[in-house]
């Protein structure tokens, strides 16, 4: 589900609801260890929770004063993300 490559993370395969919380603790210490960029580009399936999952890491990474970015966001999510007006919220990476 997660890869790690220096700095970068690359999410694979789905999330959604039913294992949003594995992927958010496993996420977390990720994050705690130097992540600073989430590749969403082998993400198959997603729904909201994978934004708002995405937006509690953003949150994390602001206290912890870290930056944090997306590459690869998939169009679904952007779709979504400018829906609840939080598309400002996720800052994109290459």
């Amino acid at each position: 589900m997660i890869r790690r490559e220096g700095a970068r993370m690359t999410l694979s395969g789905p999330v959604t609801l039913a294992n949003v919380a594995r992927v958010l603790e496993e996420g977390r210490q990720q994050l705690l260890d130097g992540v600073d960029t989430v590749d969403l580009g082998e993400v198959t399936e997603m729904d909201s929770a994978l934004l708002a999952m995405l937006l509690a890491w953003l949150r994390e990474a602001k206290a912890r004063q870290r930056s944090l970015a997306f590459a690869n966001v998939p169009k679904s999510l952007q779709t979504i993300s400018r829906l609840y007006g939080v598309d400002v919220f996720l800052p994109a990476s290459h």
